[in-house]
């Protein structure tokens, strides 16, 4: 998968998306919601909107992403926004080398870009020795039902004045596994519009596997939400796992 040109379409795209109900989210796990001067991974912190929304609430943020051109976006932004982060470009499933952290979060489904259970557990892992005693990792995932019902074999398109797409999705190879095939238009300065492809493949688990491998590695007090504060029902789209060291 190329984020190269994907990275500056990312933040047009993604305008709607709720990054202050992750904000809310992350507090209401927090004791008292008080954010300031913890440290703070940010881990597939993609252009930086949650990172500099944390850094604003007093936090010390450090961000990683596998993609070099989103963290040249998410350096610039953080610039304009006047606050500080610390951004590294590493896998999350080979995490190392940085400090250890009050909290660790996962956001934006970033989680199922992993193709199976080894890729899972390396990052539980790796993110655990990341963490300090009683440190907390919180992340969120697709729900299966959201992959195999609301993805598979549906076709999704917007049409803007600077940017349009259409979007097909397909089954995977595993259960629980998408494809999704994106084609966007982007208008130039000359009016005429660019072509751009890209293939993004994830894939999701039940939460008993999610929380039996974070059990594997050593975590506690799990628990799992669906689509931010809501009971898990049948028809959740959006998984919260909350746990600690």
């Amino acid at each position: 998968m190329s984020y190269h040109r994907f990275s500056f379409l990312y933040d047009e795209l993604m305008q709607d998306a709720p990054y202050d109900l992750w904000l809310s989210f992350t507090k209401s796990k927090v004791e008292n919601g008080d954010l300031k001067e913890k440290a703070i991974l940010d881990l597939a912190c993609g252009t930086g909107e949650m990172s500099i929304r944390f850094a604003k609430e007093g936090m010390n943020v450090t961000g990683v992403d596998l993609s070099e051109t989103m963290l040249m976006v998410a350096k610039d932004k953080t610039n304009e926004a006047n606050v500080s982060v610390d951004y590294y470009q590493q896998d999350m499933k080979e995490l190392e080398g940085l400090s250890e952290f009050d909290l660790v979060v996962l956001y934006c489904d970033s989680l199922n870009y992993l193709s199976g259970p080894k890729d899972v557990l390396a990052t539980f892992k790796r993110i655990y020795d990341h963490l300090k005693p009683g440190g907390m990792l919180l992340f969120d995932v697709h729900s299966p039902f959201k992959v195999d019902e609301l993805f598979i074999d549906q076709s999704f398109s917007f049409a803007g004045e600077e940017i349009s797409y259409i979007w097909d999705s397909f089954a995977g190879e595993e259960p629980h596994s998408v494809i999704h095939e994106l084609t966007f238009f982007v208008k130039e300065d000359n009016g005429l519009y660019e072509r751009v492809e890209e293939t993004h493949e994830q894939r999701t688990f039940p939460i008993a596997d999610y929380t039996n491998w974070l059990r594997e590695v050593g975590y506690s007090s799990i628990e799992v939400t669906g689509d931010f504060t809501e009971h898990v029902t049948e028809t959740s789209e959006r998984l919260f796992f909350s746990c600690k060291k």
